[in-house]
């Protein structure tokens, strides 16, 4: 069964049905950039772009950069503030011509695609995962059962939103190498997170993902397993999708608690 789903970042907004027995992309993802600023109508102009590119026309999976409570937006650091008290449900479903739309939190999605078919699949235990992008998402999963909005990326690091140094974006914005950011930025955020949820594994996502060999093997004193996102930057895609799917995918896959 193919579900549609979209994962909107502060920097772009990417979709392509997902095949949701396998946990895949059913068809090459179609991506287009996010407009600047992120107000509500531009971006949900892009995302009828972005289904229209595929002539989709049935469930449809979104995910957003912020807190979300049923379809609501509460918060929207890396986006336009007008996204707040959104209903992003309704009106993205508006612009889409009546589609049923589901929206969720960008890092719960690409966890809870991560859970089911990816590094964490099977994995008991407390295990988070981080998306390093334009900010940082997390994902806590306590015995595959997910706590939504945990929004990790705002907790404080050296005076400053952990997100403003520790983020893939922080370290291209001050120009960092991968050992500087590396040892200095992101594994002083993954002490600080692992001293306050003591997990078993962290799964690192994001589009840094598919360069985990430049900088994870330099981050040391951990305790926790430290293991890069198996769907990399195509897990928000696929958790879209498996929130929108109906009846539920096959594959046990995390539930919220």
């Amino acid at each position: 069964m193919n579900v549609f789903g979209v994962d909107i970042g502060g920097s772009g907004i990417k979709g392509a049905p997902v095949d949701l027995v396998r946990g895949d992309l059913a068809e090459t993802r179609h991506k287009v950039l996010t407009p600047q600023p992120a107000t509500p109508d531009d971006v949900a102009g892009c995302v009828v772009e972005v289904v229209d590119h595929f002539g989709w026309s049935g469930p449809i999976g979104v995910t957003f950069p912020g807190v979300v409570t049923g379809s609501t937006i509460r918060t929207a650091a890396n986006v336009d503030k007008g996204w707040i008290g959104v209903d992003a449900g309704r009106l993205l479903g508006d612009r889409l011509g009546g589609l049923p739309v589901t929206v969720l939190n960008d890092a719960d999605a690409a966890g809870t695609a991560e859970m089911a078919f990816g590094a964490g699949k099977g994995r008991k235990g407390t295990v988070i995962l981080l998306t390093l992008g334009t900010g940082i998402g997390s994902a806590v999963f306590v015995d595959g059962k997910l706590v939504p909005n945990t929004e990790l990326g705002h907790l404080e690091l050296k005076g400053h939103d952990a997100e403003k140094r520790a983020s893939s974006k922080a370290r291209e914005d001050d120009d960092l190498t991968w050992e500087h950011w590396a040892t200095r930025r992101l594994q002083k955020y993954l002490e600080h997170v692992e001293m306050l949820f003591s997990p078993e594994l962290f799964i690192i996502g994001g589009g840094v993902s598919r360069k985990a060999d430049k900088f994870l093997p330099l981050i040391e004193g951990i305790r926790a397993e430290i293991v890069p996102a198996q769907l990399q930057n195509n897990a928000g895609i696929v958790g879209a999708a498996m929130a929108a799917g109906s009846p539920p995918v096959s594959p046990p896959g995390a539930s919220v608690l």
